[in-house]
């Protein structure tokens, strides 16, 4: 958000410290030369040129240096770093303008590679930083202009003082624009880029961890009884012929390990992607992880089409985490899902009548979700006053099974 306006000693007899004014606003009309807005006015044009001639000659050095060395190994980190310092140079002009013109520019993202990532990843992300090359390109395009305001301003205060208010007034305006255009953070394209990339970090470390269960699940369940199975079977075939009582004993208790595992195996595979999930959708998916439920559920789902199948399986595995949370920790004796559609957005809300108490803090998977949900553009609300109840709602971004996300939204 960027706005402009005036504060203290815009217009006569105006408080201190009065709030910028939004974009929209009218400024004041130029007062007498001696007022305070005309001194700030004329204060950042006359040192606009002095900064500017300074900042040039280094971005002019640095691209030099960096361009001339870029033959070199140390050529690309000379132009990384040289953009970090243009990134300060644009903080300072942003500062000196909110101080001075009462442009009040939101700060962009912090440059940041993703966590755990290396040398060369930070490198590639500093090259491609666009705050850093628009703060080199404001000073570029500033210094001509920075050049003439300040020889006109100086002519003024002693040849056309009556106007000085005026000129300041109309020079002050392109350096407003100038601030606004190349060094606002374009509709927080890099604060939105940066909680991407965030959200990317933590869907990949979800999904690390979701294969690390998977094949923990494998290892110590169905394959070790598998791996057991094959022995008793093995020991069933050498006891055949010689206690073939013993051998009809072993491939019955084999049986059942079968049996077992063939169930494991339907449960991991359930924990995956269910198939009545993909052939039917998200009623009688969780119709039928209701009927497993410990506590008795009321489900209560009213769509009238299909999510995406990627927003169809995080809901069905939120709601189903949600189910269990109720079934281990809650001691409630009844619980209610409600699903449904807004706008653009897809209602999550469970309902349980339990001891309350549930935080994102205590290991209940509630963070899990939480991150889950965020990496979507969804979110997930907590009300949990302890002695119950306890209503947890998830949004998740609705897109329909094209894969488009509707905009606008709705309350119900």
């Amino acid at each position: 958000m960027i706005s402009s306006g005036h504060g203290s000693g815009y217009g006569s007899g105006s408080p201190a410290g009065r709030r910028p004014l939004p974009d929209d606003a009218v400024l004041p009309p130029p007062q007498a030369p001696l007022s305070a807005v005309t001194w700030r006015e004329c204060a950042y044009l006359l040192s606009s040129w002095p900064l500017d001639l300074i900042a040039f000659c280094y971005v002019l050095i640095w691209i030099y240096v960096g361009v001339l060395l870029s033959v070199t190994v140390i050529g690309l980190p000379v132009l990384a770093l040289g953009l970090v310092g243009c990134r300060w140079f644009g903080r300072w002009e942003r500062a000196r303008a909110r101080a001075l013109l009462r442009v009040v520019v939101e700060e962009p993202s912090p440059l940041r590679a993703r966590r755990g990532a290396g040398f060369f990843v930070w490198l590639w992300s500093a090259l491609r930083d666009p705050v850093g090359w628009r703060s080199a390109l404001f000073v570029v395009v500033r210094l001509p202009w920075a050049l003439v305001t300040f020889a006109l301003m100086s002519v003024a205060f002693f040849v056309a003082w009556p106007v000085l208010p005026w000129l300041a007034r109309g020079f002050s305006q392109v350096d407003r624009g100038l601030v606004r255009t190349l060094l606002s953070p374009s509709e927080s394209l890099e604060r939105r880029i940066a909680e991407l990339e965030e959200d990317r970090t933590a869907v990949s470390d979800t999904a690390s961890a979701d294969l690390r269960r998977i094949e923990r699940d494998l290892h110590d369940g169905a394959q070790a009884r598998l791996v057991a199975l094959a022995m008793d079977l093995g020991l069933a075939k050498e006891k055949l012929t010689e206690d073939p009582e013993a051998a009809a004993r072993m491939v019955d208790e084999a049986h059942g390990e079968v049996k077992l595992a063939l169930q494991e195996l339907r449960d991991l595979a359930r924990g995956i992607h269910p198939a009545v999930l993909t052939d039917r959708g998200l009623g009688p998916a969780l119709s039928s992880v209701a009927a497993r439920c410990t506590v008795p559920v009321t489900v209560d789902i009213d769509l009238d089409q299909r999510p995406a199948p990627a927003i169809e399986g995080i809901a069905y595995f939120t709601t189903s985490e949600l189910l269990q949370n109720i079934s281990k920790h809650s001691n409630a004796h009844h619980a209610t899902i409600e699903i449904w559609r807004t706008t653009d957005r897809l209602m999550i809300q469970v309902t349980d009548n339990g001891q309350g108490g549930a935080t994102t803090t205590h290991g209940t998977g509630l963070a899990g979700l939480t991150e889950r949900l965020t990496a979507v553009d969804g979110l997930l609300a907590i009300q949990s006053p302890h002695g119950g109840p306890t209503t947890i709602t998830a949004e998740l971004p609705w897109r329909d099974r094209h894969g488009h996300k509707h905009e606008g939204r709705a309350v119900r």
